[in-house]
C-alpha cells in the first residue's frame, strides 16, 4: 500500500495486492501460540457438536404443531452493564418530566411565542429533574426534527442528530460542567473565551453549568458580564440545590424556576409504572412505604426501589419478582403498622407494661428507637389530619383505626401528644442510649395521657375555689344563713367593684378580698368577720366605697361568726389542694419513694419568650 496516484480511483486501504493478500496469509499470534501449546501437549480433544434435537423432530413429524416455546424472562445482555433505575428512565423528553407542569407550559410558550431566555436557572430539592430539565432544553432548543427542518419545540423528536448526541452526552455544542469540580476563575475563562466562536453543528452553544452555588466569588464576578449579553446563539442553563448562595447579581439575570418535590400519590404511579415495565410484581402498600421514604424526591425513591427489587423475594415457576410490604419494612427499617397501631393504643390506654414489650419487639426486629418515635408521630399526625377531613392511609384497617381515634380524642388531646412526641424525638436523638431514651419519653406521653389540658384545668381551678367557698360558707350558715348563695353573689359584687373603673375601684377590690369573711349578703347589706391577723375595723371603709361605687344605702355589720374564707384563702385552699394531687401523682409519689428527702420546689423562673404568669405548683 502507498500514496502514488497509479489507481487514483480507489482509497489505498483498498488495496488488495499480493503484498496485503501475503500479509494477511501469516498466522495471528494467537494461532501460533496454539501451535506452540499443541506441539508440546498434544492436540486438544474436539468439542462435541450439539445434536440437533429441534431439527430431528420437525423432521420426523412435519405435521407436528409449531407452537413457540413459553417466553422465558428476559435476560439482560451481558455485553451491556446493569444501568440503575434512575439512569435507564432518566426522562427523555418533557412529557415523562413528572410534577413539573408549570414549568413545563412556561417553556412551551416561549419556544412558542419566541420569547426565550439568554440563562435559566432550575432550584429545587435533589432529584426532583434540575439537571434533566436543563437537558431537556437543549434538546428542545436544537432539534431540528426528523426531516432536519424543524425549530425550537417543547417536544423534541428524539430521533434527529442534535437530539441523540446530546442524549448520549457527545453533541460538541453542548458543554456540561460540574461547578463542584470547577470552582475558579479559570474555569470561567475558558466559557468566556469560547462563547464568541459560532456554533459547530447546533443551532444554539449552551452551557450546562450543574451546582452552579460551588463556584467561587472570582468566578461569579468574571461570569457577570457574559451572562448579561451574552452572544444570540449561546444559552445558559444552571441547576442549584441551595439556590441562597447565589449572588443577587447573577440571580436578577437568570429566568428562575423553582421545581417541586413530588407528591407521594403521583410517585407511586411512577414506582408502579417502572415495575411494570421491568416484570416486577409490587404490593401497594410497598410502594406507598418507598413514595413516602422519597421525600419528594424521584432519585432517591428509584434508588430505594432498585434496592427493594433487589431485596425481594423470588416466587412461582416463572420466577417472577415480588417487592412486598414486609421485605421493604425491614429493609427501610421503619416500624410495623399493626405494632405501629399497637403502641397508639397501649399510650392512651395507659398500658406501661404492654407498651414496653412492644418496645422490646420492635427494637428486636431491627426498628431503630428513633424510627419508632417517628411513626407514631405520623400515625398522630394522620389522627389529626382525619379530624379535619379525610383520612389518608394506604389500607382501609388503617384508615378505620386513624378514623376511630379521630373521633375519641380531642383536638386538644391531639396535639399535646404531637408535642411529647417531638420532645421524646429531640430526646432520642442526642441520647447515648436511645433505646432507654425512647422507653422513658414514651413512658412520660402515657403517663400524662389522662391529665387535662390547660383549658379543663383552668376550669376545674375555678370550679374548686367556687365550691370550697361554698362549702365553707354552708358550714357557718347553721347561724348566718344563705352563705352559699351569698358567696357566689359576692364574688360577682366584688367583680363589678374591680372592674368599675372608678377611682380607687382596685385597691378597695383587693382590700374586700384580702379582709372580707361574707357570712350574709343581701341588697343594702352586708354581715361579715375578718380573718385571724386583721383587728382594724373596716366597716366605715366598706360602707363608704359601697355607696360610691355600687350605689345606694349600705348597713355593714362585723360580727363573730364563721363566714365563707376570703378570696385570697380560697386561692391558697386551691393552690394546696393542687400540690398535694401532683404529690399523690404515681410519678411524683414514686420519685419521693426513691429519694425520701427530696423536697418540691416551685419555680418562680418565667416561660422564656412569655410573660411573667401567676406561679402555681
Amino acid at each position: 500500500m502507498s500514496d502514488s496516484p497509479d489507481n487514483p480511483d480507489t482509497p489505498p486501504w483498498a488495496d488488495d495486492g499480493p503484498e496485503r493478500q501475503q500479509e494477511e496469509a501469516k498466522p495471528s499470534a494467537a494461532e501460533l501460540e496454539a501451535a506452540g501449546q499443541n506441539s508440546m501437549f498434544g492436540d486438544a480433544a474436539p468439542m462435541p457438536e450439539p445434536e440437533p434435537v429441534a431439527e430431528t423432530v420437525l423432521e420426523s413429524n412435519p405435521a407436528a404443531p409449531t407452537t413457540p416455546p413459553t417466553a422465558a424472562p428476559k435476560a439482560a445482555d451481558p455485553a451491556q452493564p446493569y444501568r440503575v433505575l434512575a439512569r435507564k428512565y432518566r426522562p427523555q423528553t418533557f412529557s415523562q418530566l413528572i410534577g413539573q407542569e408549570p414549568m413545563v407550559r412556561t417553556l412551551g410558550n416561549a419556544i412558542e411565542r419566541d420569547r426565550l431566555a439568554h440563562a435559566f436557572l432550575m432550584t429545587g430539592v435533589r432529584g426532583v429533574g434540575k439537571t434533566s430539565t436543563a437537558r431537556l432544553i437543549a434538546k428542545a432548543l436544537n432539534c431540528i426534527g426528523p426531516d432536519g427542518q424543524g425549530g425550537p419545540t417543547i417536544d423534541p423528536c428524539g430521533q434527529c442528530e442534535p437530539c441523540t448526541a446530546i442524549a448520549e452526552g457527545r453533541h460538541i455544542d453542548v458543554i456540561e460542567m460540574d461547578a463542584a469540580s470547577h470552582t475558579g476563575i479559570d474555569d470561567i475563562r475558558e466559557i468566556i473565551e469560547a462563547v464568541r466562536y459560532a456554533t459547530v453543528s447546533a443551532r444554539f452553544k449552551i452551557y450546562i453549568i450543574d451546582e452552579v452555588h460551588m463556584l467561587s466569588k472570582a468566578a461569579f464576578n468574571g461570569l457577570l458580564k457574559t451572562l448579561e449579553e451574552p452572544p444570540e446563539h449561546v444559552k445558559f442553563l444552571f441547576a442549584t440545590t441551595e439556590v441562597e448562595k447565589l449572588p443577587v447579581t447573577v440571580l436578577s439575570r437568570t429566568q428562575r424556576f423553582d421545581l417541586r418535590r413530588i407528591p407521594a400519590d403521583l410517585l407511586h404511579k411512577h414506582f408502579a409504572y417502572i415495575c411494570a415495565e421491568e416484570g416486577v410484581g409490587a404490593e401497594d402498600e410497598a410502594l406507598a412505604m418507598i413514595a413516602a421514604a422519597a421525600e419528594g424526591s424521584v432519585r432517591d425513591g428509584l434508588s430505594i426501589l432498585d434496592q427493594a427489587i433487589a431485596h425481594a423475594d423470588m416466587d412461582g415457576n416463572d420466577a417472577e419478582t415480588m417487592v412486598r410490604a414486609a421485605k421493604v419494612r425491614d429493609m427501610l427499617g421503619l416500624a410495623d403498622r399493626g405494632a405501629q397501631r399497637r403502641l397508639f393504643q397501649y399510650l392512651l390506654e395507659g398500658e406501661p407494661q404492654k407498651l414496653l414489650d412492644a418496645i422490646a419487639d420492635q427494637y428486636a426486629l431491627g426498628v431503630e428507637p428513633l424510627a419508632l418515635i417517628r411513626s407514631l408521630m405520623e400515625f398522630t399526625h394522620r389522627v389529626a389530619v382525619g379530624q379535619i377531613g379525610e383520612v389518608d392511609a394506604p389500607s382501609e384497617e388503617e384508615r378505620t383505626a386513624i378514623g376511630e381515634w379521630a373521633e375519641r380524642l380531642s383536638a386538644g388531646q391531639v396535639h399535646r401528644l404531637w408535642q411529647l412526641l417531638l420532645k421524646g424525638h429531640d430526646e432520642v436523638k442526642t441520647a447515648p442510649d436511645p433505646l432507654v431514651s425512647a422507653q422513658m419519653a414514651l413512658l412520660r406521653v402515657l403517663h400524662a395521657a389522662d391529665m387535662p389540658d390547660p383549658g379543663k384545668l383552668a376550669k376545674q381551678l375555678k370550679d374548686a375555689a367556687m365550691s370550697g367557698a361554698a362549702a365553707t360558707g354552708t358550714t357557718g350558715g347553721a347561724t348566718g344563713g344563705g352563705a352559699p348563695s351569698a358567696a357566689l353573689a359576692w364574688g360577682d359584687l366584688v367583680d363589678r367593684i374591680e372592674n368599675s373603673g372608678a377611682p380607687g375601684s382596685l385597691s378597695f377590690a383587693g382590700l374586700l378580698k384580702a379582709q372580707i369573711r361574707v357570712i350574709s349578703l343581701v341588697p343594702g347589706r352586708l354581715e361579715y368577720t375578718q380573718p385571724h391577723g386583721y383587728d382594724d375595723d373596716i366597716a366605715k371603709q366598706v360602707r363608704q366605697g359601697l355607696q360610691e361605687i355600687i350605689g345606694g344605702r349600705w348597713e355593714v355589720v362585723r360580727s363573730n361568726g364563721e363566714g365563707a374564707p376570703t378570696f385570697y384563702e380560697a386561692a391558697e385552699a386551691v393552690k394546696k389542694a393542687e400540690a398535694e394531687r401532683i404529690r399523690n401523682h404515681p410519678l411524683v409519689a414514686a420519685t419521693f419513694d426513691a429519694f425520701p428527702d427530696a423536697q418540691m420546689v416551685e419555680s418562680t423562673e418565667p416561660a422564656r419568650g412569655t410573660e411573667d404568669w401567676s406561679r402555681r405548683a
